[in-house]
């Protein structure tokens, strides 16, 4: 499971990323399709209860929660195997042609930017106060799940 190339950030020297499996929750806490598909809330729940109940960031759990508490719950063989199906399965449907790539396998389009002063993609991401941001956020999650290559640009 851990094939993939570490991705390198300065942000990563200040998590648990020597510990192994953490770079697994990494993955699953930045993708933001999280904030409309639960599938991945009892991972975050597990972590620490009642920050998820708080929070529903995966991102603050994560950065929140302490090594001990992640090498332990990492060490649990059905938590683990959990985590790592979810990884599979996102990275399966990363790689499965979506709708864009079947309708639109020979587009030379390689990525739109979509501008906007607001994206309601999740409450844990607050930069939405109506009508805009909703719009915006339907729009980028409606992208997303046929995988057109979009990405939202705003002032945050």
């Amino acid at each position: 499971m851990n094939e993939q190339k570490r991705v390198t950030n300065p942000i990563y020297n200040l998590l648990p990323a020597n510990i192994e499996g953490f770079d697994s929750l990494a993955e699953l806490a930045l993708d933001m399709q999280w904030s409309w598909d639960h599938s991945t809330d009892e991972v975050w729940r597990q972590l620490d209860p009642e920050l998820w109940e708080i929070t529903h960031n995966p991102w603050v759990v994560l950065q929140t929660v302490s090594r001990d508490r992640i090498k332990s719950v990492l060490a649990d063989p059905v938590y683990r195997k959990t985590v790592d199906n979810l990884v599979k399965t996102r990275r399966q449907a990363m790689d499965a042609p979506a709708w864009f790539q079947q309708h639109h396998a020979k587009s030379p389009l390689t990525c739109v930017a979509y501008f906007s002063l607001e994206f309601m993609l999740s409450e844990t991401l607050p930069i939405y106060s109506g009508g805009l941001g909703n719009v915006t956020g339907d729009q980028l999650k409606a992208a997303s799940d046929l995988r057109v290559p979009v990405v939202g640009g705003g002032l945050l």
